[in-house]
């Protein structure tokens, strides 16, 4: 080590007595040295920095991910349909896919949103894209704007019709012919057990003082098919009883508005009374857990279309199909009802704590499929569609009234021919401008034209809403509760039908 000293040394005086005076101004090597020092020095202190905040990083993003993974549940990231594609309007912009369902029924699902949307028609025959299913997309054309109608070709494909119709015929169908009497028959609207006025009044009379209280009427007044006492009968008897200063009828009154109110074929308020007449079969399906796959495919597929809260489409009505043979009909009506302070929804009377008179299908939009084309006739009309005004006077011309398909089907507006796997929706309301159901749209009158040679097969989706936002939100509360207990007490679901909840209510 000395020598090496000393060797050095000498070499440097060496330097100094050889080399002239300004070479003592050029950089020594010891700085040189230095410097390089001082780099490498920065250049580790910033490696390990970087190294500490990408392990820092990625400690992160596993703690994230733990976090993620503990705190949901397997529902919350299952999809609905398995389909991964989503709606997109003419914006491009995706529309949400339906919520998934979920084994369970939970309050929050039913309290979160209740906000209806609705497709804007834009113009008649305008064309939007949809995409309802992976890799295709559909189109869907505005046919009306009132009502609000809209037609998709190919929205089942001819398996899925296939499927439905077996599905009807394993479950079979029964008459749905509901007709008024032939022409040179007399017209009879009799109670539904024959009952005279005196025994009508007398059954009212619950605390037999030989007076009707508003109350006592409400009681016993609840028909759902409306054979005996409709809304509009319902209607004339309590304007009758308010007519009258003690706000009471004795026997005599009663049999005065009573007997008004069972008189047919008359005009009473300015509307026309026509009696809805119809021959088909039919049958439900329920589209439920536990249900075939295409039901169930079908239903999650309305409700990704119509963006409506999964909750009112799982508790709405089941599937209807029907079967049309030849010379079957259906006269014009509405699927829904207007509202009324003396009815109320079939669907969420339970719901309610006072007695109503009647109730009445609350139908938001319908959906109706097409499960087979027909060779002649059956074709879906609407009597005033895109009429500038609504009158019911007007649905008679030159004496012959326009909701009678079997007479004036080529008369409508509007007349769709029936094409397997095409559907139709419209909605049945109009909005109230707050974002829930507002007014029945009397534009959405329609019906299905006789059919003249071949069997047309047709399915009817409904989503029930009522018109009473909070109405509708204490039956969803009510359901999912009702289902939590249900659920504690039985070792495996048990899915609820339409029908059953309000048996099992």
């Amino acid at each position: 080590m000395e020598d090496a000293q000393e060797q050095f040394f000498e070499q440097e005086e060496y330097d100094n007595d050889d080399k002239p005076l300004s070479s003592a101004f050029s950089p020594p090597f010891r700085p040189t040295r230095l410097h390089i020092q001082r780099s490498s020095i920065c250049s580790r202190a910033y490696f390990v920095v970087v190294m500490v905040f990408f392990h820092v990083y990625i400690l992160n993003v596993i703690g994230l991910l733990l976090y993620v993974h503990y705190n949901n549940g397997p529902g919350d990231l299952a999809s609905g349909d398995g389909a991964t594609s989503a709606s997109v309007g003419d914006s491009g912009t995706p529309l949400p896919h339906p919520a998934p369902v979920s084994r369970e029924l939970h309050v929050e699902d039913y309290t979160q949103s209740f906000s209806l949307p609705r497709i804007e028609g834009i113009r008649v025959g305008h064309v939007q894209q949809v995409s309802l299913v992976p890799d295709r997309t559909h189109e869907m054309k505005t046919i009306s704007l009132k009502p609000l109608l809209f037609e998709i070709p190919g929205f089942l494909s001819e398996e899925e019709c296939r499927v439905v119709v077996q599905l009807a015929q394993l479950k079979g169908l029964m008459e749905s012919q509901t007709t008024a009497p032939s022409q040179g028959q007399e017209e009879s609207n009799q109670p539904l057990l024959s009952l005279s006025t005196e025994e009508v009044f007398s059954l009212l009379d619950l605390n037999q003082d030989g007076l009707l209280q508003k109350k006592e009427i409400v009681s016993h007044s609840r028909s759902q098919d409306g054979t005996w006492l409709n809304p509009d009968n319902l209607r004339q008897i309590l304007a009758g009883l308010e007519a009258c200063p003690t706000g009471m009828l004795n026997l005599e009154d009663f049999r005065r508005v009573y007997d008004v109110s069972q008189r047919p074929g008359q005009k009473r308020s300015g509307k026309l009374q026509h009696q809805f007449k119809q021959r088909s079969k039919h049958t439900w399906l329920y589209q439920g857990l536990g249900s075939h796959h295409v039901l169930h495919t079908l239903k999650n597929r309305v409700t990704s279309l119509t963006r409506l809260p999964s909750a009112l489409v799982e508790l709405s009505e089941p599937l209807q199909v029907i079967r049309y043979e030849q010379g079957d009909f259906s006269n014009a009506h509405h699927d829904s009802s207007p509202s009324h302070s003396e009815t109320t929804c079939t669907h969420t009377r339970l719901a309610g704590n006072t007695s109503v008179l009647t109730e009445v299908s609350c139908r938001y939009l319908t959906m109706l499929f097409y499960l087979s084309s027909v060779e002649e006739g059956g074709e879906t009309t609407f009597p005033v569609a895109d009429n500038r005004t609504y009158e019911e006077q007007a649905l008679v011309q030159d004496g012959v009234d326009l909701t009678d398909t079997q007479e004036t089907c080529g008369r409508g507006n509007l007349r769709m021919k029936p094409t397997a796997g095409t559907a139709l929706l419209w909605y049945n309301h109009l909005s109230d401008g707050r974002g829930w159901m507002g007014e029945l749209d009397e534009y959405s009158l329609h019906g299905d034209c006789p059919v003249r040679r071949g069997v047309k097969w047709v399915a009817n989706s409904w989503v029930n809403v009522d018109p009473d936002h909070q109405q509708q939100a204490r039956y969803q509360r009510l359901v999912a509760q009702r289902h939590r207990v249900k659920s504690g007490m039985e070792e495996h679901y048990q899915p609820l039908s339409h029908s059953n909840l309000h048996q099992d209510l």
